[in-house]
């Protein structure tokens, strides 16, 4: 009976950062619906929720992990339906239901290819044998069956159009979804960490298509205005990238981002209605756009900290990883870089001991969350070396966007991001053809007969 359950210092804690965000998020609901006549209804659906999460953090049996991962997402279809006369709610409940189903039979596949592989059902004990095992046939399956699984709820390319069609549900839905759920494919990875790192076709296969959504979706989200669509595009650009870490092996990194991820998008999304002022505040404070002599100066400064990090800790071990650390510094210095006058050395001089502090907590917080994961994989030099190109490729497009439109290739590349890369219209339309929802076309029927009523 205990073998069911098992807690570890991984799982211990996440489940103190899934306490902290279901305790913020009932409480904004609590008051958010207070006018609300089906305000119990949502509770009791979030609570259920939040509850099949944390059944599946804990859980150690194979059939109890896949029932509790099947919970879960049947559970936030309720609250992605809670406001059901929503057309766009409508399609994006239907698009995830059925997403939801094919990446379960994926990941019932995957168990039962350990089962067989290792004739046990108690999942520390597979991760145990795993990792003392060669790559097999039946391994290299369940490696890349896990692989599509987390690909799904991660929202990756092509199957993201859910999660930026699921805005329409309440925004404490979006805050659960955005900062906790789609972890999850995360979460299964780290979980299965030695299955994947016994099969590097799978480790391949997850950065490729990881790394490629990552840079697209990154791009994506600069041409979006609404604030809301914009953070759900993010979303799955982040959740490519700490995929792209499981697959380098970056264990603690992944962690690293997606402790910071859930915490970033949960206030990100239930702060959404203070953006308004924040934009009026920033028009006040008179911010100046950044040239590319700015730049190279951020550029530079990011990267003499990070080599006097490196000379003192010698922390950077990835290519990838350090290339991601530099631009995230440059963009933190730039604003204090762009204006030139009384207050500008101050200004450098805080941005710069504000960095150093980043820079050193990522250096601790890596250090100790690799003590605690407890896990190591062989860095792939070879794909390390690709996913470094991917972040010069998304750093040089993003450039190009903001400060060449007018070249008529930039134009082109703004129209097709613009569109979304057109993926999910494809997967909207063989959704509905092969699968179609009749709830959606009744609503849809109505919605049309009234608008020719009012036109009348």
């Amino acid at each position: 009976m205990f073998s069911l359950f098992l807690v570890t210092p991984l799982k211990l804690m996440l489940l103190g950062l899934i306490a902290i965000l279901g305790i913020t998020i009932v409480r904004y609901s609590w008051v958010a619906f207070s006018g609300e006549s089906e305000r119990g209804r949502f509770l009791r659906a979030l609570l259920m929720t939040i509850t099949a999460v944390v059944l599946v953090i804990i859980s150690n049996h194979l059939l109890l992990f896949w029932a509790a991962w099947v919970s879960v997402s049947l559970c936030l279809h309720r609250l992605i339906l809670f406001y059901p006369e929503r057309p766009r709610a409508q399609l994006a409940a239907h698009k995830k239901f059925l997403l939801a189903r094919l990446s379960e039979l994926l990941l019932a596949a995957a168990f039962i290819a350990l089962y067989s592989q290792f004739h046990t059902a108690t999942i520390s004990e597979i991760v145990h044998r795993a990792s003392e095992s060669s790559g097999s046939v039946q391994l290299t399956i369940a490696a890349l069956l896990l692989t599509m699984v987390a690909l799904i709820k991660c929202a990756q390319l092509p199957v993201h159009g859910w999660l930026i069609q699921v805005v329409e549900a309440p925004t404490p839905v979006s805050a659960l979804l955005h900062a906790g759920i789609v972890n999850l494919g995360g979460i299964l990875l780290l979980f299965f960490s030695p299955v994947l790192a016994a099969s590097p076709v799978a480790c391949w296969f997850l950065v490729i298509l990881a790394g490629l959504s990552t840079t697209i979706t990154g791009l994506v989200s600069t041409t979006r205005i609404s604030i809301k669509v914009k953070l759900a595009w993010s979303t799955s650009s982040q959740m490519g990238l700490m995929l792209v870490e499981i697959g380098l092996g970056l264990y603690e990194m992944a962690l690293l981002h997606l402790f910071a991820h859930s915490f970033y998008k949960s206030f990100s999304f239930l702060n959404s209605g203070n953006t308004v002022n924040h934009y009026l505040a920033a028009k006040l404070a008179g911010s100046v756009k950044p040239r590319v002599r700015h730049w190279v100066l951020a550029l530079a400064a990011a990267l003499v900290m990070i080599g006097i990090a490196q000379w003192q800790f010698a922390m950077m071990t990835s290519l990838a990883a350090t290339v991601l650390i530099w631009f995230a510094l440059s963009a933190l210095i730039l604003p204090s870089v762009c204006r030139w006058d009384a207050g500008s050395l101050p200004r450098i001089a805080i941005t710069l001991a504000f960095a150093a502090g980043l820079l050193t907590l990522y250096t601790t917080a890596k250090h100790h969350l690799s003590t605690l994961v407890g896990m190591d994989a062989p860095l792939n030099l070879y794909a390390d070396s690709f996913v470094a190109l991917l972040f010069f490729s998304l750093f040089a497009l993003s450039i190009a966007l903001q400060y060449w439109p007018h070249i008529s290739w930039v134009k082109r590349l703004f129209i097709w991001l613009n569109a979304g890369a057109y993926l999910d219209e494809w997967a909207t339309r063989l959704t509905l053809k092969f699968w179609p929802s009749e709830s959606l076309i009744k609503l849809q029927n109505a919605q049309w007969q009234q608008v020719k009523t009012e036109a009348k």
